[in-house]
């Protein structure tokens, strides 16, 4: 595979925002013309599926990972993405609270997602960075 990698140009991968709307008919002329939605504006969780393939075929396991859970994330409403980050932080949430925030991502279908918020419980909980109580 060559080191150039454009939307679209590997496998026969066309890029599309999350309103399904490929990438090429995105322009600030037509957002002048008032003729993107919001979701024209997103990304699509399979152009990021793809992106993380290229990412993994160039040698870069870690961020194929992170655009997969970033996949993961687009199906969920921006306030959960949100309070899910202010979980993360540390010293913001409890074991009990995390485990909550694992599961609600497994129930959404983020099963990627779920399973790194396990693993920050498990590192906050030996680096003691937990809320107790």
């Amino acid at each position: 595979m060559s080191g150039d990698v454009t939307p679209g140009a590997s496998r026969g991968f066309s890029a599309r925002a999350l309103s399904g709307r490929p990438i090429g008919e995105l322009s600030l002329e037509a957002a002048v013309r008032g003729e993107l939605s919001p979701a024209d504006l997103r990304v699509h969780p399979d152009t990021l599926r793809h992106q993380a393939d290229v990412a993994e075929a160039h040698g870069n396991p870690q961020l194929g990972e992170n655009l997969r859970r970033a996949a993961e994330l687009t199906a969920l409403p921006d306030e959960e993405v949100l309070a899910i980050y202010e979980a993360l932080r540390p010293g913001r949430s409890t074991a009990a609270g995390l485990e909550v925030v694992a599961a609600r991502l497994d129930a959404a279908g983020a099963s990627l997602c779920a399973e790194l918020v396990r693993e920050a419980a498990e590192v906050y909980a030996r680096r003691g960075l937990l809320r107790v109580g």
